[in-house]
């Protein structure tokens, strides 16, 4: 087989979808609208947080944030993916494959990063209310913001580096788009040492983002216990209810396809399942925060009405 040196200037083939050719055509059309109403749901998220003065408060900081960053990693795939199934030739260039890996890991670790701040948030605002704005200023939430974008760069390079170190034997990525099983799979050499850097780093990754996320809720969790009224504790479990939901799917699914040794992968199973993370989740969000937040309705009320009367 023809051996693809990292340091060569070559094109990979995605095999995406190719094994159902008739369903090219329902998968663009399922995968367009998804991705339409991904990026109409993010940046009208935007466009509201930004819009709404009420809403500027550190939760909705972070939610603006997180919305950004979902339109822009479901925008390193979905387009590529669109375009190759209505195209014969499903190529891409190495540097793209490349590219396409570093964005992708770096826009999916800062949106884990921005999860765990997320829930330090919600544990300062329900656990230290009078503290609430002392605690949690603007400067503080935007330093949170940037370590987020910091610390995914640094993982984004090392996950990408530790994979294009390889040799190829094969040009067919199969897969519908660069992704680091997919690429081990062409692998000339073992990939052990590379597996063990991948499960490593992702472990202390992930456990990093969830242990916040878990000691946050523990203590959360502990000072709703603490309320009387049961319609405090109600209210206060609504608060966070729309950021566990999606914690849990999100990071379930990132566990289930990234903490697996190389040796469990199924490369079908590996192809179906990041559609649901790379598309699906990021069309997820603004739904889940809009139709689960009260202050996020009455903020698309009012300002619907105010274009209605202007």
């Amino acid at each position: 087989m023809e051996k693809v040196k990292g340091t060569v200037k070559t094109e990979f083939f995605l095999l995406g979808f190719s094994d159902h050719p008739e369903l090219q055509r329902l998968l663009f059309a399922v995968f367009f609208s998804i991705y339409s109403v991904t990026l109409m749901g993010n940046l009208g998220m935007i466009l509201l947080i930004t819009s709404s003065s009420h809403l500027h408060t550190p939760m909705y900081f972070f939610l603006c944030i997180l919305s950004l960053i979902d339109a822009c990693y479901s925008s390193v795939i979905a387009p590529k993916l669109l375009v190759d199934l209505v195209s014969d030739k499903k190529t891409i260039s190495y540097n793209g494959c490349a590219a396409q890996l570093y964005f992708f890991i770096s826009l999916v670790d800062t949106e884990s990063f921005l999860l765990a701040a997320m829930a330090y948030d919600r544990y300062i605002a329900i656990c230290n209310p009078l503290l609430y704005t002392v605690i949690m200023p603007k400067r503080i939430c935007c330093q949170l913001a940037m370590g987020a974008f910091w610390g995914s760069t640094v993982s984004s390079i090392i996950h990408t580096t530790n994979t294009f170190h390889l040799t190829f034997c094969s040009k067919e990525i199969n897969h519908f788009f660069c992704d680091v099983s997919p690429l081990f799979s062409l692998s000339c050499t073992d990939i052990y040492i590379h597996d063990i850097v991948l499960v490593v780093f992702a472990s202390l990754f992930e456990a990093v983002c969830l242990l916040t996320v878990l000691l946050s809720y523990v203590f959360i969790i502990a000072a709703l216990l603490k309320i009387s009224s049961a319609e405090g504790r109600k209210k206060g479990f609504l608060t966070c209810a729309s950021h566990l939901i999606f914690v849990t799917i999100y990071h379930g699914t990132l566990i289930f396809i990234y903490m697996r040794p190389g040796t469990c992968h199924s490369l079908d199973i590996d192809k179906v399942t990041p559609v649901f993370y790379t598309l699906i989740i990021p069309m997820l969000n603004p739904l889940v925060y809009s139709l689960r937040n009260k202050d996020v309705k009455n903020a698309f009320r009012k300002l619907i009405s105010q274009k209605l009367l202007s």
